[in-house]
């Protein structure tokens, strides 16, 4: 069966939200016996319903919430509160739509959401502190390998610099 461009579109709208490898491991993971509700979910979920512009991904996000929380669905409430945080919502945030659904579903199934949601909150926080740590060394890697190349700065740079220290002297004067 080829792929649809509902389809198409479904699998890139659930990568943005989800998260690439959670969906790419999803994907793998289907068999002969359940690929045709991943495809159901990804083509009229992801492709259809979050492919609609009129609500935002993260008005989307925290409706989500709500709903996950009222109906219990724990697995499914942790994976999207990490979306809702790639969405931009907030943990106060958050925590308002969990505390909502307190007084409407139901203290019991806010309080299970709620342990959900912190555990989810400090998973998409290790995750996001463990890119930004990848990021900086390889940041520092580059600017280490740059550094090493340049074996001394050029006549440019000494001009740009020495033009910059006498405008800060002459607006020093100027201020005194």
């Amino acid at each position: 069966m080829a792929e649809s461009d509902r389809f198409s579109t479904g699998f890139e709208n659930r990568k943005t939200v989800l998260g690439a490898d959670h969906v790419e491991r999803s994907w793998a993971a289907a068999d002969e016996f359940n690929r045709p509700m991943q495809r159901l979910v990804t083509e009229y979920c992801w492709g259809e319903v979050w492919g609609d512009d009129t609500l935002p991904f993260k008005t989307r996000s925290i409706i989500n919430l709500a709903m996950l929380t009222a109906t219990s669905q724990h697995h499914e409430l942790g994976v999207h509160v990490r979306g809702a945080l790639r969405n931009g919502v907030s943990k106060e945030e958050i925590r308002a739509v969990l505390l909502q659904a307190a007084i409407y579903c139901g203290v019991p199934l806010a309080l299970a959401a709620f342990r959900v949601a912190s555990e989810a909150i400090r998973a998409y926080e290790a995750e996001a502190a463990g890119s930004a740590t990848k990021v900086n060394k390889t940041s520092e890697a580059t600017t280490a390998t740059a550094g090493s190349k340049a074996s001394k700065p050029s006549k440019a740079s000494k001009a740009s610099k020495a033009s910059k220290a006498s405008k800060a002297s002459k607006a020093k004067g100027a201020g005194q």
